[in-house]
């Protein structure tokens, strides 16, 4: 699918849902064989080859972020949010100077209004590791602009998969969509004894995340909490809700698994749309 655009023809980016680690995980000094982030980082750093061209922006909804309306980033040159603890020092000097991305924001304020859906805008907040950590993987120039928006902090996710709604449009206009959080994220459950539970419910998100009916999809994302082991998985939400953002987007564009792995005892996917 292509639209018209001042440069040319602009080919749709897909919406994408990531994994984005544990804290500043892929760069940690680990032992050699002992990086259970391996996979998961050799991943992220593929991710934009496979994208039908480079993006003009990325717009990205993080599990790290909550506000009482959808806040969109509207800063020019972000600052990065340090929002991890414990780790060690060198993983507090990581840099990410990707630019902002206002007149983005200020489009994505006006779908979100059109849509009837609040919002409202931040000019001061730093991207999350939700988004640097990751993105230093997948563009480490930074040299495309980013957009940061927030959950809504109800965590409703049928508010979630209908913002996403409100912004499938900007995929036809150059825009990757990225969803960054867990398939699973249950911290005492990196411990083990939730492999069984994860796998199910892994499975499950596979099935609903494949459903070719859009409708059919969404209905079975925002009753989530009723799948096999879902609390178990999810104790509580916000790192699952930004699947429901870019479930939202995919309009109807068929959703299938991209990645897998076991981190280091759970099971842990990534979804794309289109």
């Amino acid at each position: 699918m292509v639209s018209d655009s001042s440069a040319g023809t602009v080919r749709r980016q897909p919406s994408i849902f990531l994994p984005h680690g544990g804290g500043p995980c892929f760069f940690m000094d680990w032992p050699v064989g002992r990086n259970p982030w391996l996979r998961m980082g050799d991943f992220l750093r593929r991710l934009l080859q496979g994208l039908p061209e480079r993006p003009k922006a990325i717009l990205v909804v993080s599990g790290h972020w909550e506000e009482a309306a959808f806040t969109v980033n509207t800063g020019e040159s972000p600052p990065l949010l340090f929002d991890y603890y414990g780790f060690p020092a060198h993983t507090y000097q990581l840099r990410y100077p990707a630019p902002g991305a206002p007149g983005l924001a200020r489009r994505v304020r006006h779908l979100l209004q059109e849509a009837g859906l609040p919002s409202q805008e931040n000019d001061s907040r730093g991207f999350d590791h939700g988004v640097f950590v990751p993105f230093l993987l997948m563009d480490p120039d930074a040299r495309i602009p980013v957009l940061q928006v927030s959950l809504q902090q109800d965590l409703d996710p049928g508010l979630h998969i209908a913002a996403g709604r409100a912004l499938a449009g900007l995929r036809d206009e150059g825009v990757l969509i990225i969803g960054s959080g867990m398939s699973f994220h249950n911290m005492r459950g990196f411990g083990g004894g939730f492999e069984a539970a994860s796998e199910r419910f892994d499975a499950w998100l596979n099935d609903a995340v494949t459903e070719p009916d859009p409708q059919r999809r969404a209905e079975a994302l925002s009753r989530w909490a009723q799948a096999a082991d879902a609390r178990a998985c999810h104790p509580r939400e916000e790192h699952l809700l930004p699947l429901m953002v870019v479930a939202g987007a995919a309009a109807g564009d068929p959703g299938r698994r991209i990645f897998q792995d076991r981190i280091p005892n759970v099971t842990v996917s990534a979804f794309q749309f289109g």
